[in-house]
Formats: C-alpha cells, structure tokens, sequence
C-alpha cells in the first residue's frame, strides 16, 4: 500500500476498502466518546470523520474501541500453543500480544526460543516476544537451559523482539552481576521489563537505574504507587493465580492517580479462564465496575501499552493506525459485537500456518526413579513452612514445631510439597511441608513448575507422591491426580510438559474437568488448583519458596535448613 493510496482515500477521491458507519468512537486521544465513520483501506485507518466505502457496515448504536493489548503474557500458561491462544485472545478482543516466552525456554533453550517467534511470524496477532533475561531465574535449581548475554543478542534485532523480558534477577542488579550486566548493557535502548515484588525505597531506585522500565509484581496500590513515582510504567495484573487489579486499581480511582504510565496484563491465566471472562477485555471491565471513567479504562487497555512498548502505529482508532478495531454493544459489560484485525473480521481471516515445534520438545520429562524414602523429613523440633495466601502468589514463611506439624498432616491444614529435576536425569530432589492448599487425600502434581518447570507434587503421603512422578513421565508432561496410589485425573501438556499440541474446544473441557476433579479432592476453593502450584517452586517471590535443590527464603535470598 503506497502512502499515495492512502492520501488519496483519506481525501475520498477514491472510496476506502472498508467504512464502519455511524459509531460511538473511543477516542484514546481526547478521553471522549465521538460520533463517526471509521474509514479503512489495505488494513489501515485512513480517516474518521464522514465516508463512504466499497463496503459499508452499519455500526449504529455500537462503540467502536482499538483491539486491546496485553502487555505482559508468558503465553505457555495458558498451556496451548501460541497460535491457538492469540485466536482465543482474539475472540476475546485482543488483537497484539507481548509475551516472555521464558516459561519454554528454561525447558528448550535455544531451540525453544526460535520456535516462538517463528510463532510470532506466523500469528495472525500483532504478537512480539521479550527474550528470556532469567534462564533459569536465579542458580538455586535446575533448569533444562542456561542462556547468557551472547545467546540472546543475535535475536535483539528481530522485528518481532521489543527486548528483554522480566529481569527476575533483583538480586542479581543490585549486586552488579556481570552476567546480569552484560544483557542490561547488550539491550540498551530496548524495551527491559523488570520484576521486583515488594521493591522499594533505595533498592527500588537502583533498580529502576539499572535501565528497567516496567513491573507488574505490584499486589497493592501502595507498591504501584511507588513504583510510577521512580518513572517505571506499572503493569496491572488479573490472572489466573495472581489476582492483583481490585486492590490496585480501587486505589487509583480513590486518589485521581494519573494513568498514563499503567497498562493491562494477565501474566499466567489459563484458557478456560480465558475463555470465560476474557483477558484485557475483563481487566477494563471490572475497572468500569469499580468506577473508572470507561474511556480511561481503555486508554489503559490500549495506548498505554503502545506507548509504553513503542508500538507507534497500534492501539488507536486514528489516521494512520492499524485497524484493529472492537465493535462494543455497550461500554459497562463490555459486550464484544464484533473484531477487526487490520480491517478483517477475525472469523473472515484465513487458516494460520500450521505450527512445527522442534521434535525435542515433545513429552521432553527425564527423571530418575526417585527411592522410597525420597520425600521422608527427619524429625525437627521446629520447621520453616510455606504459607500459600488465597489469591496471591506470595507467600508467609512460617514456623512450626513438629507436634504442630503432625496435628496439621492429620487435620489437612499441612500438606508435604516437593520439587523433583527432570531435564538432565541428575536425581536432585527436595521435600518441605506447606499450608494453605487443601487436599483431603492423594497427591496433585505437575510439569508446570516457574520457572525452571521441574515437577512439583503435593500431597499428604509419600506413595502417592512417588506414583504422581512416575504419572508425570508416562504421559509426557502436565498435570495428574492421584489417589491410593491410582490416577484420579490428568491433562497431558506433552510440549515441553508445558503446552497441549490439541484445539481450544478439545484441551478445555480437558482443563476444567482436572481442575474440578482437584478440587472434589478438597483443593482450597479459593485459589486455582495447579497454576497456584507451580508458583511454589518461583524462588524470586517472597517469602519461602521450593526448588529442587531445597527450601529458599527469598528474603534472605539463600536456603534454610
């Protein structure tokens, strides 16, 4: 498309390919609601005003908003492959889609990282990926790669690569790590997402001087508010496990904080969750609900992470904008009428290529047999145990005699959780007793374990534990149930024990029959079964954490016991 072309519509001296008459327009620009014509040719806005069109689409009554963007998505979470989550997003109204595939890449390395922008290639999304900057996140476990600052550089000038994804690695900036500071250095004048849960005063400046420009570890207003006074841009994050929007965004309406510098992102949501409440499209939603202006809520939805990401031609229904455009029935449930790509309906836009993913991803678990007494802890007076918080996933360390200990085995308040390598068949294994999870009886077990996605298992009796692992390696990854040493449930998710290789309507159904089944086995119906689980081994979030080389106190930043 010539820029002549588009002049020439822009001026209706020819008609434009595509005008959407008569709607109620989100101007992102102004904050105001206006009345229009949204005039597109070759996938491009050429005008907004009064047109007419080779095709006419009638669009009275109706709000007409940018397709949403997702700031921050680690896209595995959602446990289907890339093409098959940005056609749910899609559905869902969000047309571009930055994500850190660093779940698949502590799994596939190198490999894994060329077979997912070749995705982003192929997406028929606006999708851009942040390379990996923590693979693993911290030395203190066994990840299936390690990727330094020289592996990610030839990637840095890919059209589909924006920068480095979540440096994890606080520690590490504050210590001036060389390897740390070798990508900081290597991607300057990129984009560096950052992750600093509970950052504050002196070492949350030094970490913004480090060259990171945005968070989305903030879990109240308080610690966002902190955070966009040193100049970060505040990712605002609804997941699945990671519910964080309510307690954030209350706090913005009640003080008038400026939106600017905030934006919309999920994080780890799963697609079933996806599927029934949406993503971006939710997160605007329940900020109108709670009592955002609707056109600043969108802005947040839409420009915000634009801006923030230097997407200069995305997120606005304006002159020269990709028309990625969002037909409301209304502006309070955020009703989806209709969705544009580039001037497309997304039900009208042809097949994506089919994806090849590398032969070595598939049902890649390795792991040892573990010995009976593998989970077996020796008897001690006194105890750390992780606490799970409902609806977070931060952790309380605490501490607990072993009487206290027996008693919560006995009543389903303590459970036992272990971390289990299965990349490189090295034995290495940890055990330690949490509360907060539930589970009358069995054991619950999975792949899916942040970030270096070992195998996680929970349960209240070592045999169950044991069979759940054996499970795990038998169906190539995912999730399993066990009870009295027979499987309850499963979900395979044979790539990289991370992703199901099946359709959004087949995997599904699949998801919630596991997740339900989890739990009728007395899981704490106040947090998500699995995806809870697998932040129980993230040694980067306060406060105690697992890997398999032991218990890690994240506060202290080293082992204990």
């Amino acid at each position: 498309m010539t820029k002549e072309r588009l002049i020439s519509d822009a001026l209706m001296e020819e008609k434009p390919d595509l005008v959407l008459k008569n709607a109620q327009i989100a101007d992102v620009f102004t904050g105001e609601i206006r009345s229009g014509d949204i005039a597109i040719t070759d996938g491009i806005i050429v005008g907004v005003g009064n047109y007419d069109g080779k095709i006419e689409i009638d669009v009275s009554g109706k709000y007409a908003v940018p397709g949403f963007i997702n700031a921050h998505v680690h896209v595995e979470s959602s446990m289907v492959t890339p093409e098959v989550y940005a056609a749910e997003e899609m559905r869902q109204g969000t047309t571009t889609i930055i994500t850190d595939p660093h779940e698949i890449v502590n799994v596939g390395g190198i490999t894994a990282m060329k077979d997912i922008i070749a995705a982003a290639a192929r997406s028929q999304a606006n999708y851009y990926v942040m390379l990996p900057s923590c693979v693993p996140c911290t030395p203190f476990e066994h990840s299936g790669a390690i990727l330094n600052a020289e592996d990610l550089l030839p990637f840095k000038d890919d059209p589909h690569v924006l920068g480095i994804g979540e440096m994890m690695n606080s520690v590490g900036v504050l210590m001036k790590d060389k390897t740390v500071m070798d990508k900081l250095y290597g991607f300057e004048g990129k984009i560096i997402d950052g992750h600093f849960p509970m950052g504050t005063g002196r070492q949350l400046n030094a970490y913004v001087c480090a060259g990171i420009h945005t968070d989305h570890e903030s879990i109240s207003y308080n610690e966002a508010l902190e955070k966009l006074r040193t100049g970060m841009a505040v990712l605002v994050r609804e997941g699945s496990a990671s519910r964080n929007l309510d307690d954030i965004m209350k706090g913005v309406i009640a003080n008038k904080t400026d939106i600017s510098h905030i934006a919309f992102c999920t994080d780890d949501k799963h697609l079933s969750d996806i599927r029934k409440h949406g993503t971006i499209r939710y997160n605007i939603m329940r900020s109108i609900e709670l009592g955002l202006d609707p056109v600043k809520a969108i802005q947040i939805g839409t420009i915000n992470a634009a801006r923030i990401y230097g997407l200069r031609n995305i997120g606005a229904i304006a002159c020269g904008y990709l028309a990625d455009i969002v037909i409301l029935d209304d502006l309070k449930t955020m009703k989806i009428h209709d969705v544009y790509k580039s001037g497309i309906r997304i039900s009208e836009l042809p097949e994506p290529p089919k994806a090849i993913y590398n032969d070595i991803l598939i049902d890649d678990v390795y792991s040892v047999p573990l010995p009976e007494n593998a989970f077996v802890l020796p008897e001690k007076e006194k105890r750390s145990v992780i606490g799970i918080i409902d609806g977070q996933i931060v952790t309380k360390k605490q501490t607990m005699t072993h009487q206290q200990i027996i008693d919560g085995l006995a009543d389903g308040t303590v459970r036992k959780i272990a971390v289990v390598e299965r990349h490189h068949n090295t034995g290495s294994f940890a055990a330690a007793y949490i509360t907060g999870y539930g589970l009358r009886h069995g054991a619950v077990a999975s792949t899916v374990a942040h970030d270096s996605h070992n195998i996680v298992i929970i349960g209240d009796n070592d045999e169950d534990m044991l069979f759940a692992v054996e499970e795990l390696k038998r169906i190539g990854g995912g999730y399993v149930i066990v009870e009295n040493r027979q499987t309850v449930g499963t979900l395979p998710l044979r790539l990289g024990g991370l992703m199901s290789l099946k359709s959004a309507d087949k995997f599904i159904p699949e998801l919630d029959n596991v997740i339900r089944k989890a739990y009728e086995m007395g899981v704490n119906p106040n947090i998500d079964p699995f995806t809870t689980l697998s932040f129980m081994a993230l040694p980067v979030i306060p406060e105690l954490r697992i890997t398999d080389c032991g218990l890690f106190d994240v506060n202290l930043f080293d082992f204990t016991e």
